[in-house]
């Protein structure tokens, strides 16, 4: 379905917050994608998920959905009612959305044409919204169930990336069973691969996202407590050996004839902080250079291999492709975010902007192919 073709303004549903740690940087997304959408061309419904999971009808007012004096928002200060309920059907034959409360008769708010889902981290980026989406039979922007999947778990996501020829840094994985059953030996388990590959390290969550919970050990003395900070987001935990170099970021776009990547970006060294921390990104607003200042063959190079990961996971609609540029002259990939933040200041608006597509452009782009692409097997 197209706005041309339908005899309505398509309805767009943008889904936000969720019961990830990455929260309130979903709700900062959501203001951020709600001031964009062009309401001449689309209707919007946005649908707040609380942190403790609750579907809730929230107002339209993207200017409560951003930082204020340092302070992250919410869902819980944004809906409507404290126990009311948005229901999405699981029925593909019928796309009307009901909202409840508690004693009061259900009421009908319409049918979705197409979902924008701005969650970050799991139970939400991660496949499980995209699978309830394909059982209700309702398109919605950016990677399916796998490529979701795949890009929230960043053991899995090196492993395919390895499996495609992609250059991936050296890491290590601690799974729930090891620290648990014996934290003995999984700390040898570090102790070695830092032997290996020296320190300093970083201890990260598996599948979270916005720098959450990562932390640089630069011995064995903060370990545990690292491990612990990461396992507070994830009880699998990455370690990985530190990569000198430079941060380079690359967005990926689908178009009509297939993925293509923007103008890169480069993330500079962030004196106040020991890496490009949440801090860094979402509160003290580390500014990012774009175009980042690469030759030609290193731009063209950063280009195709974001393009590269982006098929290497099946993905589709959006990718954010991060990577190192090494001393030695070599790109390592870092990971790649399916669903990258859209808010002010995120670099791949910025970099999207750049290479020639305006931000209200951006979103539209992204709905008009989701609206073109069916659900289930493609």
């Amino acid at each position: 379905m197209s706005s041309e073709t339908s005899p309505h303004k398509p309805r767009v549903a943008v889904v936000f917050g969720g019961r990830s740690s990455e929260h309130a940087i979903s709700v900062l997304t959501a203001g951020a994608v709600l001031r964009a959408i062009d309401r001449d061309k689309y209707d919007v419904l946005p649908i707040g998920i609380t942190s403790d999971g609750r579907w809730a009808l929230t107002a339209d007012d993207p200017e409560r959905m951003a930082i204020a004096d340092r302070r992250l928002p919410s869902v819980a200060e944004l809906a409507e009612s404290t126990e009311g309920g948005v229901v999405l059907p699981v029925d593909p034959t019928n796309r009307e959305v009901v909202y409840s409360e508690p004693g009061s008769v259900p009421k009908a708010l319409g049918e979705v044409d197409v979902v924008f889902p701005v969650l970050h981290g799991p139970y939400g980026e991660d496949g499980t919204l995209q699978g309830l989406l394909e059982l209700s039979g309702v398109p919605y922007v950016g990677s399916g169930v796998l490529a979701s999947a795949v890009g929230q778990d960043k053991d899995y996501m090196k492993r395919v990336f390895a499996s495609f020829g992609l250059p991936v840094g050296p890491y290590e994985v601690i799974r729930p069973r090891e620290w648990e059953n014996d934290p003995a030996a999984a700390r040898r388990k570090i102790v070695d691969f830092a032997g290996e590959h020296g320190w300093p390290l970083f201890v990260k969550p598996a599948r979270a996202g916005s720098s959450m919970g990562i932390t640089k050990v630069d011995d064995l003395a903060g370990l545990d407590e690292a491990v612990e900070e990461a396992r507070r987001h994830d009880p699998k935990i990455l370690v990985e050996s530190l990569l000198s170099g430079r941060e380079i970021e690359c967005g990926v776009l689908e178009f009509e004839d297939g993925p293509r990547a923007s103008v890169p970006a480069e993330i500079p060294p962030v004196t106040a902080h020991d890496f490009y921390d949440f801090e860094a990104k979402y509160i003290d607003s580390a500014d990012g250079i774009v175009p980042a200042p690469l030759t030609a063959e290193q731009t063209a190079k950063v280009q195709e291999l974001a393009v590269a990961a982006f098929e290497a996971a099946s993905c589709e609609g959006l990718v954010r492709a991060d990577f190192f540029l090494q001393d030695n002259g070599e790109f390592v990939i870092n990971e790649i975010n399916t669903l990258p933040g859209f808010t002010p200041i995120s670099m791949y608006p910025r970099m999207w902007q750049e290479s020639g597509v305006s931000y209200p452009e951006l979103i539209d782009r992204l709905l008009q192919a989701a609206l073109e692409r069916s659900t289930g097997l493609r």
